[in-house]
Parts: structure tokens; C-alpha cells; sequence
């Protein structure tokens, strides 16, 4: 017979103040324990009706006077399962889960989809399945009964959510490594499968179920490529409930997903990008709307560490979230992190509850805080890693771990008293645990896009809110400039397991695009800014666009260095520069309690002007070198007045000899400005640092040949739209390709029209030569394109495939007639005969090669499918 409960809670407190008085000055290993059934009892009452007597064999536990002997030890352990094993949470629910082999780390934490023709599809790992676990048998024998719902042999099945009523199952699945991940649904009991989505070379991948029915996912249906590297990633998509009507909802260059349902309606997910940058920390949490509105930073993103977090969820009842802290170059798994973003909206000041317990050894700082960091793969180190947090509550979870160091993944319940515990697990390893029970719907939030539309409108309430902008006099800011970070589609060719990167200065490229960051650019225009600082204005919808801040003469003030999408039809909106995330913002239709309505949004949006013509990727040939020829060459080319700044436009092995020399002659990583500083002569920040930097730290306004420009520098004297074509390439971080597209292999930086043969041999007559140390990048009998790298860093580019005689390297070769020489120069000019018969990117009459064409055909037929969908 079941006593009062009353008479229940007064045994279980009396248990608990005598084992309070037996320990109270003594640190106990029953502790956590002890405090995971007080909690029990506390909040379930007749639902977990043994507590009191756990407690009391607890007790004995602790007084027997075997004290810490194997056998006692052995003791705690069963009791610790036996009492968390009976939680309601874990024993009334059945548990879904999936088996299969873990992810093959073959790039980084989103490289996991391994799909159909990519460079990593042979790395796809089959056999899985599809399971249920049961924890609520009375007995050790039917405690923990698995079934089997679906096998996959060949398959794998990843990434499950139930349905809102507990009955149905949602899931992405690959029957072999010819298929695809497509998303499928079905009974939770394993019957009624069926396919939602279809096609070829595509991934679909992370779906959850959205209030009114339709589905959110993960998708590569708009294939892009992550810039540093050669993987697709995926954006977030939507679909109706049977998989129909396909709507892309992000448009951020690099990856969007791991999406989780917020209680208020809206999408928690991922979101990794890196505009002018590092690329290592670039991560944080981000939330949207179900249609891709109000898109907007929710945590992280401007500090070191973690450099990655993925897997959010949002803890039940509470405002704190559920997430993994991993590192840009692991799979998706590492620390398992609850944070509250009351508290701090970065770094470690947020976490409320940590496994493992210690993170400060993994939490690396700045190497110099003015520019990048260490350790940003330090979560790599882990021994014990966790993966796929899901919150039964604000103090017990489901998870996947390690079951050793090194170990597979198993299904454990943690919770915040310091109890972990081993549920099942068998091979190949053990993944996604979520409980098989109803669950509350969220409320629908309206739709705010119109696909009628074309168009988005943007307003600022005052551009000098915000971070340092108290730096910048009220008044200098006229325009706000809109530029666009177009997504790479492409990458060179390349061999299987033949890895070199192009250029490795703040950055590394697989094919040369900029000296030391990521991002081509397309100027869209700018528009005006009012004098109490706001600024209200259409800008074409589902762009990934960022805002910079020019003054009178439209050189930049500040720069985002991130990027922001409006919708079709969409009016979205900030109050200013890097402002803060929980402040609230004006609207068009009405005003803050207490504030005026900013000026811009008194009157209609302004229209964007263009700058020098229609919107183009930016060319730095195309803009930047007519304006060198026109009044600089004369001077600065070789055999003139000042050749030591070589501001030809002749072709190198990467960029051109003007692009190369005013590069390598400014800081290779940025630096925060110092008092009385000499200005670099061009002020870049490159791959820049993840925390935000002040206004006016880098661009035309820091640049010393922005100032030699206006001074009127040897009476040349640049006409207003000469000046801002280069003040503009300087404050667009010094971008020189338009695009990633290339002829070249990716082994010879994919713009060089010399091979590696060719290479190495030039490297080896250079070397040979008599003043070869001050001019080879490569050692005798080996290659380096690394040590290319850094020859063109530091003295110009050593080669010139248009001039070919005035070749740096070749003077080395102290005589001309001498040994080597004439067969340096044949090899240099058949590169430059290369370069004739197969212009690059940065000449007239460039054609791509053919698989950089294939995949573009692969792009536009992939964007296609979705308008005709």
C-alpha cells in the first residue's frame, strides 16, 4: 500500500537531513547523486515514489564501513543507475535513436553529407538504423528492450524529429553511397515510410516540423562551396508537409542548419559565414522567422572561443539553451554547454552548466588581441566528447558521448548535479536520443515575405549607436554603401589526396582570389543617410549583402564584417552599428515610448544609386588598374623613376605585379591602430579578427596611399571618380578576382599556367643560381609552392609571365649567358604562352575549364529546379 504523501515527503526529508548531518563538513562521492534524488522526489512526487528509500540505502552506502573499497564503489554505481534510471522523464517515454558509424572527419564540423558527385563521396560510411529503447520495465530484463524500426545495411538515417502529437517521425536518409539524403517520415512504430523529397546530387538533411505544417531543412539545393576549402554547404529551405513547394529561406555564403524550434515559433539554427574575417570562430546561433524573415544574430560570433556552436535547442520553460561547443575542423560533437544569453551573449561568461566539467584548458585566448587567436581546434583535444544534447528538462538530458576516450557513442542521461550515466549503446555507435512523447506546438507566426515581391526595404535608427561610434563626430557619416558577398560555385580541378593551398597569409585559399581573405565583392551602390543618423532604403531581396559607412568624400568610417538577407516584401531593421542584440528597434509605422521617429522613416525608402554603372563583381584589372596606368606607370614600371613600387599591370603567378607590390608592401595580417603610427601603405584587415574593431582601424581613411593621393603626391592629381575607385578597392578589403572560377589547377594556386614539373624546375635553376638564395622559393630537387607564397609576400611577385625577362627570380642568374638562365626564361615565357592560349580570370578572353563549367551548369540547373518548383 502506498503511503501518504505527506508521510512520504516527511521520511524523505528526515533521509536527507541525516545524511546532511553524517557529511556535512566532508566532500562526498554520493553527492551528486544524493542531489539528483532530492530533485526527483521534489518534483515528481508519487510518480518516483522510491525516493525516500534510496535515499536511506544511500545512507548505509556511505556508513558502511568498507567505505571506499571496489566492492562499495560497485554499490554506488547500481544504486546511481537504479535511481536515475526510475526518472519519470526517461522511463515514462519510450527513447528514438539512431545507429550508424560516425562521420568521417574529412573537412570540419558541417562536411558530413559526403554527397554524389563531390570530392568527398568516397568517404560516405553505410550500415545504420533506425531504433527504440525502452526504460520502462520494472525488471532488468525488460528494462532497456530495443527495437528495430528501420534498417538501413547500406544506409545511413540521421537527424530525427518526432511530430508535435508523439506519432511520427521525420528524418533525412541515404539508402547507399549512390543515393543522396532525401527527408522521409513515418510511424514511430517503423511502418507507413514514405519520401517527401527527391533529386539528383542533392542533400537534404536536419528537418524539423514547423506549427502550421510545413517542414524547415538543411539543403545544398543552392550549391555552394565553403571558401577556404572545397565542400558544399547547405542553406535552411522549407517545404509543405508532403515535401512540395521547395522555398529557400537563407542566403549566407556559407552554411546554415541545425535547426531547432524556438518556443515562440521561430527557427534556432547554425550559421557559419566569414565576411572579412577568420574563418575559424566565424559561428554563432542565429534565429528566423518560418518564411526567412528577421534574421537576426542570437549568440555568438564575436568571440575566439567556441569556434563553433551547433545543436541548439532551447531548454524547456526556461530562456537558457542546450548546445555543443566544438571547433571549426571536428565533426559535430565536443562540449555539451547550457547558456543563458542574459548573461552574456559570447564566449564562456554565458555557460550555466558544462560536460566536461573543466573548459578552461580548452577555452584558448588571443594570441595578441588585435588580431586573430590560438587554438582555435582546441576542442579537437577533448578526451570524452558529446554530440546531439536533447533537454528533457532544465536539469536532466539526453545525449550522445563517448563511451571511452577515443570510444564509440553511446546514449547517456546527464544532468546538472554531475550524474552521468550510460544507457545503452552497441555498435557502430549510437546517436540522436529523443523521447517518443507529445510535445507543445508553438504558435504560428505570420508570414512577412510576399514572393510577388522582388524587392526588401532596410532602415538604420542612427548609425552612431553602437560600438565605438561615439569615435565618430555626429555629421561625417553621408552614404551608406550596400555591397554584396557573393557565394563561391566553384573550385579548380584537382587530384584525389593532393592538397596545397594557393596563398597562406591571415588566410588560405584554394584558389587565389584576394591576398588574405575569402570574399569576392559586388558593389550593389549606396544611399543617403540622414543628419540625426538614420538611413531607410529598398535593397534587392535574398541577397547576402553588408552595409558600410562613408562619409563626404565616400571614403569608409566602419564596416560590418558580417551579412544580413531581406526577403521579398520584407521590412527588417537595426539600431546602428554592432548594436546591441537585445535593444529594440523603431519600426516604419511607429516609434519607440519616448523617442522621435528617426527622418528616414518620415519619408518614402530611398533607392540605391550605383556606383559607376550596374552591380558587377569587383575586378580589381577592371576598376582599379586603368586608373595605375593612367597616372601612375610612368613612373613606376620597370626602368622608370620609381620601379622599386612596380605599378604595372603585367600578369604574375597569382595576381598582377601592381596588386602584388602594394600588397607585400603593407602588414600581412592587420593590426589595431597606435598612437603616432606611420600609416601602412595600404590598411587591410585581411581575414580580420572575430571580435569587433573601431571605426576608422582599417580601410582608405588608415591608408597611406590614400593620403599621398589627396596630397596631390609627384602633382598627380586623380579625378573624383579615379580617387573612389581605389579608395573603394582599399575599403572592400582589397579584393582582385571577381570570382573563384578559374582554367589552372588548384595545385598552382589555379591561376598560374605553369604545372608543378615546371615549377619545381624553375625552383631548382633559381636555387642554383649564383645569387639563388635571395631568389629561390623552392629547395634543389623539391617544391614548395608555400615558399612561392612567401617570396611573393615579401619581394613582389618573382615571376612575370608578360614581360618575362624582368622576371624577379632571375636575378639570381648574375650573367645572363650563364648556366641556367636561358632555360629559366624558356620556362617563363611558356607559361606566358600558356597565358596566351588560355587567358585567366583577370585578362580578356577567359573561358573556364571544364569542370569549373560543369559545376556552374550544376548551379544555374540547381537554381532552376527551385523556380520551376
Amino acid at each position: 500500500m502506498k503511503r501518504p504523501l505527506l508521510l512520504q515527503r516527511l521520511g524523505f526529508l528526515a533521509a536527507t537531513l541525516l545524511g546532511l548531518a553524517v557529511t556535512a563538513t566532508v566532500a562526498r562521492p554520493d553527492e551528486p547523486l544524493r542531489r539528483a534524488i532530492v530533485d526527483l522526489t521534489e518534483t515528481f512526487g508519487d510518480r518516483y515514489p522510491q525516493g525516500p528509500s534510496l535515499l536511506a540505502r544511500l545512507d548505509q552506502l556511505q556508513q558502511d564501513p568498507a567505505g571506499a573499497t571496489p566492492e562499495a564503489a560497485k554499490r554506488l554505481v547500481d544504486l546511481r543507475r537504479e535511481a536515475l534510471l526510475a526518472n519519470p522523464l526517461l522511463c515514462e517515454h519510450p527513447i528514438l535513436f539512431v545507429t550508424r558509424q560516425q562521420y568521417p572527419n574529412n573537412h570540419g564540423t558541417e562536411a558530413t553529407m559526403c554527397q554524389t558527385g563531390e570530392i568527398n563521396t568516397q568517404f560516405f560510411r553505410g550500415g545504420g538504423a533506425l531504433k527504440i529503447v525502452d526504460f520502462a520495465g520494472r525488471d532488468s530484463a525488460h528494462r532497456g528492450k530495443v527495437t528495430t524500426i528501420l534498417e538501413l545495411p547500406k544506409g545511413v538515417a540521421r537527424d530525427p524529429e518526432i511530430a508535435f502529437e508523439g506519432r511520427r517521425v521525420l528524418f533525412s536518409m541515404r539508402r547507399d553511397i549512390e543515393d543522396d539524403y532525401h527527408l522521409y517520415e513515418m510511424n514511430v512504430d517503423g511502418t507507413g515510410l514514405r519520401q517527401l523529397t527527391s533529386g539528383s546530387r542533392l542533400s537534404d538533411i536536419q528537418p524539423i516540423y514547423m506549427p502550421d505544417g510545413q517542414i524547415v531543412f538543411a539543403s545544398t539545393r543552392e550549391p555552394k562551396y565553403i571558401p577556404c576549402q572545397r565542400h558544399l554547404m547547405c542553406n535552411l529551405f522549407t517545404a509543405d508537409a508532403d515535401g512540395t513547394n521547395v522555398r529557400q529561406l537563407g542566403r549566407n555564403t556559407q552554411f546554415e542548419g541545425h535547426a531547432s524550434l524556438m518556443p515562440d515559433g521561430r527557427i534556432l539554427y547554425t550559421r557559419w559565414e566569414y565576411v572579412d574575417k577568420h574563418y575559424a570562430s566565424a559561428y554563432g546561433l542565429w534565429t528566423m522567422n518560418p518564411d526567412g524573415t528577421n534574421q537576426a544574430l542570437y549568440y555568438g560570433g564575436y568571440a575566439w572561443q567556441p569556434s563553433a556552436v551547433i545543436d541548439a535547442r532551447i531548454v524547456p520553460g526556461t530562456q537558457r539553451f542546450v548546445c555543443i561547443y566544438t571547433t571549426v575542423h571536428n565533426l559535430p560533437l565536443g562540449a555539451m554547454v547550457v547558456a543563458d544569453r542574459r548573461v552574456g551573449l559570447d564566449g564562456s561568461t554565458p555557460i550555466q552548466n558544462n560536460w566536461p566539467a573543466d573548459l578552461s584548458r580548452y577555452m584558448g585566448e588571443w594570441d595578441k588581441v588585435d588580431r586573430i587567436g590560438n587554438r582555435f581546434d582546441s576542442f579537437m583535444h577533448l578526451p570524452i566528447v558529446y554530440e546531439d544534447p536533447h533537454p528533457l528538462s532544465d536539469k536532466y538530458y539526453l545525449c550522445s558521448r563517448s563511451t571511452a576516450p577515443n570510444g564509440p557513442m553511446g546514449l547517456f542521461l546527464v544532468d546538472v548535479f554531475g550524474n552521468e550515466i550510460l544507457l545503452h549503446t552497441e555498435g557502430p555507435g549510437c546517436f540522436d536520443p529523443m523521447p517518443i512523447r507529445p510535445r507543445p506546438r508553438p504558435p504560428v507566426i505570420p508570414r512577412r515575405s510576399d514572393s510577388a515581391e522582388k524587392e526588401g526595404t532596410f532602415y538604420v535608427s542612427d548609425v552612431y549607436t553602437g560600438q565605438s561610434m561615439d569615435r565618430v563626430e555626429r555629421g561625417t557619416v553621408k552614404w551608406l554603401r550596400v555591397v554584396e558577398a557573393p557565394p563561391k560555385r566553384t573550385f579548380p580541378q584537382f587530384n584525389i589526396g593532393d592538397w596545397t593551398p594557393a596563398l597562406s597569409v591571415d588566410s588560405h585559399h584554394p584558389v587565389a582570389l584576394n591576398w588574405d581573405h575569402y570574399n569576392n565583392k559586388r558593389v550593389l551602390g549606396k544611399v543617403p543617410v540622414e543628419s540625426d543618423g538614420s538611413a531607410y532604403f529598398t535593397v534587392p531581396a535574398d541577397r547576402f549583402a553588408y552595409f558600410q559607412l562613408l562619409d563626404k568624400n565616400n571614403m569608409m568610417v566602419h564596416s560590418m564584417r558580417s551579412g544580413t538577407t531581406v526577403r521579398p516584401g520584407e521590412t527588417a531593421g537595426c539600431v546602428g552599428c554592432h548594436d546591441h542584440r537585445l535593444a529594440a528597434v523603431p519600426t516604419p509605422s511607429g516609434k519607440l515610448p519616448g523617442a522621435m521617429v528617426p527622418m528616414a522613416l518620415q519619408r518614402e525608402p530611398s533607392q540605391i544609386e550605383p556606383w559607376f554603372g550596374p552591380p558587377r563583381n569587383f575586378s580589381y584589372t577592371a576598376e582599379v588598374q586603368p586608373v595605375l596606368d593612367k597616372h601612375c606607370v610612368r613612373c613606376h614600371d620597370y626602368g622608370k623613376e620609381a620601379p622599386e613600387l612596380n605599378l604595372s599591370g603585367d600578369r604574375g603567378p597569382a595576381f598582377n605585379v601592381s596588386y602584388t607590390a602594394l600588397r607585400s608592401r603593407s602588414p600581412h595580417v592587420w593590426l589595431a591602430p597606435k598612437p603616432g603610427e606611420k600609416k601602412p601603405l595600404i590598411s587591410a584587415v585581411g581575414a580580420g579578427p572575430i571580435r569587433p574593431i573601431p571605426p576608422y582601424s582599417w580601410g582608405s581613411h588608415r591608408s597611406r596611399l590614400i593620403d599621398l593621393l589627396r596630397d596631390g603626391h609627384e602633382d598627380v592629381k586623380l579625378d573624383k571618380e579615379s580617387f573612389e575607385r581605389i579608395a573603394t578597392w582599399i575599403d572592400l578589403n582589397t579584393p582582385y578576382y571577381p570570382s573563384h572560377v578559374t582554367y589552372y589547377s588548384i595545385n598552382t594556386f589555379g591561376r598560374c599556367p605553369l604545372d608543378h614539373k615546371q615549377l619545381a624546375r624553375l625552383g631548382q635553376l633559381v636555387a642554383a643560381a649564383p645569387d639563388g638564395a635571395r631568389y629561390a622559393w623552392a629547395k634543389v630537387n623539391s617544391y614548395d609552392v608555400r615558399q612561392l607564397s612567401l617570396l611573393i609576400m615579401t619581394g613582389g611577385s618573382p615571376i612575370n609571365f608578360t614581360r618575362p625577362k624582368q622576371s624577379h627570380c632571375l636575378k639570381a642568374f648574375t650573367d645572363p649567358t650563364g648556366p641556367g638562365y636561358a632555360e629559366a626564361l624558356s620556362i617563363i615565357r611558356a607559361g606566358s604562352q600558356m597565358l596566351a592560349e588560355h587567358p585567366r580570370l583577370d585578362m580578356p578572353g577567359f573561358t573556364p575549364s571544364q569542370a569549373d563549367r560543369e559545376r556552374l551548369d550544376y548551379y544555374d540547373l540547381s537554381r532552376s529546379r527551385l523556380r520551376n518548383n
